[in-house]
């Protein structure tokens, strides 16, 4: 049988984890934290040699990103993010 100090310390640990996990997902509207972690990633990819489709494809590979249901990425997102990446790099 479990205990009830025992049932709290799973319980606290399994929310720790949940939100350690939500603070590491990027969502479409983090552009800048998007830029940074293609900056870190990709350091020799010009951004205004990419194409849209490319960046939206190098985007939703990067670690820890997750669309959102009802965000959907568009070409406004695409540009925000294409002009923080080329800021991040000057």
């Amino acid at each position: 049988m479990v205990s009830v100090a025992g049932l709290r310390r799973r319980f606290r640990s399994a929310l720790l984890e949940t939100k350690a996990r939500s603070e590491r997902t990027m969502h479409w509207l983090d552009v800048q934290r998007i830029a940074e972690e293609l900056v870190d990633l990709h350091p020799e990819v010009d951004p205004t040699t990419v194409s849209f489709p490319r960046l939206k494809a190098m985007v939703t590979a990067l670690p820890g990103f997750a669309e959102q249901p009802g965000h959907p990425c568009n070409e406004r997102i695409l540009e925000a993010i294409q002009q923080a990446w080329m800021d991040e790099r000057a």
